[in-house]
């Protein structure tokens, strides 16, 4: 059963990056309480070592910004990224205990200056007001699915299989370029040339533009549709994971391959260099729970959906009520 709904107003605290916007906001929603967005961007020295650095924390923000992290202070706070968490820790202390603070992603120094901390498995975080999903945190569900189709009908029209191709970008590690997009390309282009079917290619803000151009170029005359920016329209992503019936997702997103295993369709990923340790692990984890699958393998037709975020709701709810 669900703990009761906290009473007052939520505030969700975020940089900038759609990724942490998403799982604060998730969260955020799944409580039930009036919410407010901070989009928060903290100055030098701040900046750099946050969340340790709270001495003059209240000139950490330009003053645009700081006008609007004042009181009156929210019920419950929760912050995603290294940014906001400087803003959590330091309204515990501000609100007087008042407020319950919540982080997600691993802080980097001790849960214990916030009331609950929200981090993935493979972040390896431990401690008691610590919470260990298997993914990140997203809004993905049936609603939202449903959703998603309502708002692009003509994806319906395409023939099926529709996959579903969400291309992240480069990070520390691994390598998505020109190379890596041919390769991937290749292996769609070969799958299709059997099954039939239509390709929904999306690109993300990280996807650089030469990965973009690769597929452009390769994938020209096949079914589907390639959305690389506003130029192309609005973005159809929920009406991609609505209308799929398999996704494919490079292997450099935690964010990415959490949402797409929340659909509840087969999700395939190319790895063809060895991943960083902590990716790895997250990859691993999926893998064993039988929600990631090798592009050039084959997959099942469906598969069990990874959705955490009300669990995670409730399981929040009943640290709030136990504080």
């Amino acid at each position: 059963m669900n703990a009761a709904k906290p009473q007052g107003e939520c505030w969700a605290i975020t940089d900038d990056a759609a990724g942490n916007q998403r799982q604060a906001l998730a969260l955020a929603e799944r409580l039930g309480m009036p919410v407010r967005h901070l989009v928060v961007s903290p100055r030098a020295p701040w900046s750099w070592l946050s969340p340790r650095l709270t001495a003059g924390g209240r000139f950490a923000l330009p003053a645009a910004q700081r006008a609007s992290f004042a009181p009156p202070w929210p019920a419950v706070a929760i912050g995603c990224g290294r940014s906001a968490a400087l803003l959590t820790r330091m309204l515990r202390a501000l609100a007087d205990h008042h407020c319950y603070t919540v982080q997600i992603l691993d802080p980097r120094i001790d849960p214990v200056h916030w009331d609950t901390v929200i981090a993935p498995r493979h972040d390896g975080l431990t401690g008691p007001n610590v919470l260990t999903p298997l993914g990140s945190l997203n809004p993905v569900d049936d609603a939202w699915l449903e959703d998603g189709r309502e708002s692009t009908p003509l994806l319906s029209d395409l023939p099926r299989p529709r996959i579903g191709v969400l291309l992240g970008g480069p990070r520390t590690g691994v390598r998505i370029d020109a190379g890596y997009a041919q390769r991937l390309a290749d292996l769609l282009l070969a799958r299709q040339r059997v099954d039939g079917g239509s390709l929904l290619v999306l690109t993300s803000r990280r996807t650089p533009g030469p990965v973009a151009q690769v597929m452009r170029a390769a994938l020209h005359n096949i079914p589907g549709l390639l959305w690389t920016g506003p130029d192309d329209g609005s973005n159809p992503y929920p009406g991609v994971l609505g209308w799929a019936d398999r996704l494919v997702v490079t292997p450099d997103s935690v964010n990415m391959l959490s949402e797409a295993c929340a659909v509840g369709c087969a999700v395939q990923t190319l790895v063809d260099t060895p991943l960083p340790a902590k990716l790895a692990r997250f990859h691993r984890s999926l893998r064993d729970a039988g929600l990631l699958h090798d592009l050039r393998s084959q997959a099942p037709t469906r598969q069990h959906p990874l959705r955490e975020t009300a669990s995670i709701a409730d399981a929040l709810r009943r640290h709030m009520l136990a504080a």
